[in-house]
């Protein structure tokens, strides 16, 4: 990063004065706006960014949005609109940080401009950063290979798919890997905008531009809290009424030969088919099927993490705790506030 200096005047009369202190440049950071760019992300890095100059009471960052042509359209899903933009391509041969939204486009193959500018960054140092399928743009460069990454978890087999040598872990929120920052969906760039002023400016700044973003300096599990769990399939003939029966049942003690004997098999057969309808074996299923209910008791209910966890048929908090944060990344009283539909809920025990 580049420093200014400035020198106060000196007379014959007086000793030359002290120097004054080197003044820090801003940090430039830029922003990819290309065609079909989702407009809450790339608004993402200005918000947070310009929320921590305020905090520094100092221009610490200089966001630049750079579109090629200087003109971009956003996703016409999400409210298409064409935007002008003060910066062309060739503006993040200046930046510091180089940060690459999701856009409708991210998961096609970047134009060469782009992969040449973004490579170019890499190579003389920048710091690159992608929000959620952003990370497509970044892994057509080859600048994530060998790196850890991560992207929404809807994508992020078919980012590992397409990029075998990239090491994608789609269980988190964001991941730094030395020069290179992957964020996960939507509100997880919060996240990791939140972690870039927390790198420059440190971890006081950084909660004080949390408070006033109105987001937690730092949330709580990764993404799956968020993933989809439907219920799995019932697989071959038979199985599914022992399914719904495992359901019903859920705050009993089930033991493998009680479910083998609602199922009228041997527990051998009952894990051969279990394994063969639902990919698991089902004192797994079963765990998962106790998650499930956990978290629809949480976000439903004012059960107590107590009562939630004797009507799931874990037996205690404490068991409910250690499967619950195995499983979903997070504690039971965390989910709730995140994912609560109603109004207020007993206390946590």
């Amino acid at each position: 990063m580049s420093h200014a200096v400035r020198a106060a005047p000196v007379t014959r009369a007086a000793p030359a004065a002290a120097p004054a202190a080197r003044a820090a440049a801003p940090e430039v950071v830029a922003v990819l706006a290309l065609d079909g760019v989702l407009p809450f992300e790339l608004s993402l890095p200005g918000q947070v960014l310009g929320t921590a100059n305020e905090v520094a009471r100092a221009p610490r960052y200089e966001v630049r949005v750079c579109a090629p042509g200087r003109r971009v359209r956003t996703s016409a899903v999400h409210g298409g609109f064409a935007l002008a933009a003060d910066w062309d391509l060739d503006a993040l041969a200046e930046a510091d940080t180089v940060v690459v939204p999701a856009g409708a486009g991210s998961l096609d193959p970047p134009d060469r401009a782009v992969v040449r500018e973004l490579t170019d960054a890499y190579d003389r140092g920048a710091r690159l950063a992608s929000l959620c399928v952003g990370a497509f743009t970044l892994a057509a460069t080859g600048v994530l290979d060998g790196r850890r990454a991560t992207t929404h978890w809807r994508y992020a087999a078919e980012l590992s798919g397409r990029h075998p040598r990239v090491e994608v872990d789609g269980s988190v929120l964001f991941v730094e890997d030395g020069p290179v920052v992957t964020s996960a969906g939507v509100a997880a760039g919060l996240d990791l905008c939140l972690h870039l002023v927390r790198r420059d400016l440190g971890a006081d700044r950084a909660a004080a531009t949390a408070r006033r973003t109105v987001m937690p300096l730092q949330r709580e599990g990764g993404q799956a809290q968020f993933i989809e769990q439907p219920l799995p399939p019932a697989g071959e003939a038979g199985l599914g009424p022992t399914l719904v029966w495992m359901e019903e049942n859920l705050h009993r003690l089930l033991t493998l030969d009680e479910i083998a004997a609602h199922a009228a098999v041997s527990p051998r057969t009952l894990n051969r088919r279990f394994r063969a309808g639902t990919g698991t074996a089902p004192l797994q299923w079963l765990l998962a099927a106790r998650v499930r209910r956990a978290r629809e008791l949480l976000e439903t209910t004012a059960l107590s993490v107590e009562q939630v966890a004797v009507a799931a048929g874990f037996g205690s908090a404490v068991t409910l705790r250690h499967h619950f944060g195995r499983r979903v990344g997070t504690s039971p009283h965390a989910y709730r506030g995140a994912f609560r539909a109603g109004p207020g809920t007993a206390a946590d025990s």
